[in-house]
């Protein structure tokens, strides 16, 4: 079994397989949160962290990319994932540190989109009912529904056996996601225009300003201001699987090589998106920015290119869960593979033919293991359901140590670049001031999940 998923990726992937994996990790549900990320941070501070960011994980993507073979970057040995990548170049407690970090953080984003597409099917039917009752229905209802529906569709495209299978499924969910960014922007675009005027401040949302959620304080202004750190993180958060993605690709050219160019291009395409979403969200609706721009009703109509939008949302968080899991579940069945080679239930493959597809490969394992993770990520966020929140505190404890830590240590161990050179001092540097942002993301995150809870009642969550 190990050794065919090892044989499938060889030859596969290209430029443009890797630039759609990236682009369905990256533009996620985050793209809808940053229009509220800017609203806190102004205009001033907002596109300044959003672009720096993006330096940042371009940067330290490129870094991770030379990572992936140890020793020669052509021919030296193949790491096939994040943390084989963190034992071959650091070893020791290193290793189980990146693991716990790394799965902890796929299992949070599973939560989070899980949350995230039922909170956009809802927008759908809400939308409707708004429209049908011309404004006059308040039309609340129950998330748990929809959140069970998205999960009953990940159980079924969560056997799908791995990476290499999962190519169409990315190109996909891409091109769903520059579908409702688009019309995000032309929302936003419409409404600047409606206007004649750009809403919003140099220095962000002003203390006093009434909200869904009440008035702002001092206090809340600092929390706010630290989830919006949180939720720009959270925005590119992908270096969690970027070697999973490097092993799809084919070499001649060298791996690396295809990595960086697809790095740079999604990139690139991801921060201009991200800029002009986030900036004409926030031109749009300055203070009172949504905390999701597609289903916080800053917009009602155009109803039906709201439905499309969110629709759109969902079968990319379809296929993102799948890119952000694949690693996790991977994992999971090599160790019992490892454990117990000889037990049927683990390692064997059953052939069952399908009409249109070929035959199909039943693991009895993968398949009783996969639902279960399905069902318990799906329980948490019907528990939990607070997108902004979650959003932030995921994206400050993926950014720091995933995107920043371990990158910079294997490319120094790596390279070999010497303790108080130059080229040392200016990582360490990165690295500190990363480690800050994130220290500071999570308290404001976790503060606003206090007081989220505080009103909150488990399954029984209205929207």
């Amino acid at each position: 079994f190990l050794s065919l998923t090892r044989k499938l990726h060889v030859d596969a992937g290209t430029f443009w397989t890797a630039t759609s994996h990236i682009i369905t990790a990256v533009i996620g549900s985050g793209v809808l949160s940053l229009a509220w990320a800017i609203a806190q941070l102004g205009w001033v501070a907002g596109p300044t962290v959003l672009v720096l960011f993006a330096f940042v994980n371009l940067y330290t993507s490129n870094l991770l990319a030379e990572c992936y073979r140890s020793g020669d970057l052509v021919t030296g040995q193949r790491n096939y994932t994040y943390m084989e990548a963190v034992k071959a170049h650091l070893g020791g407690w290193k290793v189980k540190l990146c693991g716990w970090i790394q799965y902890l953080n796929l299992f949070g984003v599973a939560i989070g989109y899980t949350i995230a597409a039922s909170v956009s099917m809802m927008a759908i039917k809400r939308s409707n009912c708004f429209h049908k009752s011309g404004g006059k229905d308040p039309c609340h209802m129950s998330s748990n529904g929809y959140m069970i529906s998205f999960g009953i569709a990940e159980v079924i495209f969560s056997q799908i056996p791995n990476f290499s299978h999962i190519g169409w499924l990315s190109i996909v969910a891409a091109i769903m996601s520059f579908t409702y960014s688009s019309v995000g922007l032309g929302l936003g675009i419409g409404k600047v225009a409606e206007h004649e005027r750009f809403d919003g401040s140099l220095l962000g949302i002003s203390i006093g300003t009434v909200t869904h959620a009440g008035t702002v304080t001092g206090m809340q202004k600092i929390w706010r201001t630290l989830q919006a750190l949180g939720a720009i993180a959270f925005a590119y958060s992908y270096s969690v699987i970027l070697i999973e993605i490097q092993d799809t690709v084919k070499s001649p050219p060298a791996e690396y090589t295809t990595m960086k160019k697809a790095t740079l291009f999604s990139i690139t395409v991801t921060t201009v998106f991200y800029l002009l979403c986030g900036c004409f969200g926030y031109a749009a609706f300055g203070d009172l920015s949504p905390g999701n721009l597609l289903t916080g009703f800053g917009f009602y109509n155009p109803y039906w290119l709201l439905d499309i939008a969110n629709l759109a949302i969902v079968i990319h968080l379809v296929g993102a869960y799948q890119v952000f899991c694949q690693p996790l579940f991977a994992f999971v069945e090599k160790w019992c593979a490892q454990k117990w080679p000889n037990c049927n239930f683990v390692t064997a493959e059953y052939e069952i033919p399908t009409p249109f597809a070929g035959a199909y490969e039943l693991n009895l394992f993968r398949l009783v293991w996969r639902t279960i993770f399905v069902a318990i990520t799906t329980l948490i966020a019907m528990l939990m359901p607070f997108f902004n929140d979650v959003v932030g505190f995921l994206g400050a404890m993926g950014f720091w140590p995933l995107t920043v830590y371990f990158p910079i240590e294997m490319y120094i161990s790596h390279k070999k670049v010497g303790r108080g050179t130059s080229r040392w001092l200016a990582l360490q540097i990165i690295s500190v001031a990363c480690f800050f942002v994130t220290v500071a993301a999570a308290v404001g995150s976790i503060a606003g999940v206090v007081l989220d809870l505080k009103t909150y009642k488990p399954f029984k969550t209205s929207y």
